[in-house]
């Protein structure tokens, strides 16, 4: 039941994996890092932003990215994931959520992603219209075990929390 005084607090996961191929950049949060692989997909294959996209379309209960951003639409073809993030952003604030935080981890074996995770979270945080301490990223390895850990691709977790204004 919604409160006409609250705003309802909402939870949503999104997950995304991606695999690694030669003759693409790697893109993640928006950062072109170099690299000898990068990731294969319809769009730029940004692995994290997919996930955080999935995350806040799943708390507002607005479906996934593919019901979105279908890779059979050639629109979508080689896009910037943060254009469709700043969409998904725009969707959430028309239906009146809020963003309160988004919690990502990346999971690739390399390269180090580290020193890029500020301008991820500027990216992200402009492409919402939020601070970029609401935006945390972390980043793990497969540990040498798994399509992660054989270098054949990369994966990302998002938890995103969003409020219902009344």
């Amino acid at each position: 039941m919604r409160s006409a005084e609250h705003p309802i607090p909402r939870i949503g996961f999104g997950y995304d994996v991606h695999q690694l191929v030669t003759g693409r950049p790697l893109v993640l949060g928006g950062v072109a890092i170099a690299h000898t692989h990068g990731l294969d997909g319809h769009s730029d294959a940004d692995v994290l932003i997919h996930a955080i996209m999935d995350a806040l379309l799943g708390a507002a209960a607005l479906g996934d990215i593919g019901k979105h951003f279908p890779n059979t639409d050639p629109q979508y073809r080689g896009i910037s994931s943060v254009r469709l993030l700043a969409h998904v952003g725009e969707l959430l604030a028309s239906r009146g959520y809020a963003l309160v935080n988004i919690d990502a981890t990346l999971i690739l074996e390399a390269p180090k992603i580290l020193p890029h995770v500020p301008q991820m979270q500027a990216n992200i945080g402009a492409a919402l219209g939020v601070d970029p301490d609401r935006i945390s990223i972390k980043a793990t390895t497969g540990e040498a075990m798994g399509f992660v850990g054989r270098r054949e691709g990369a994966a990302a977790h998002a938890v995103a929390a969003i409020l219902q204004l009344p």
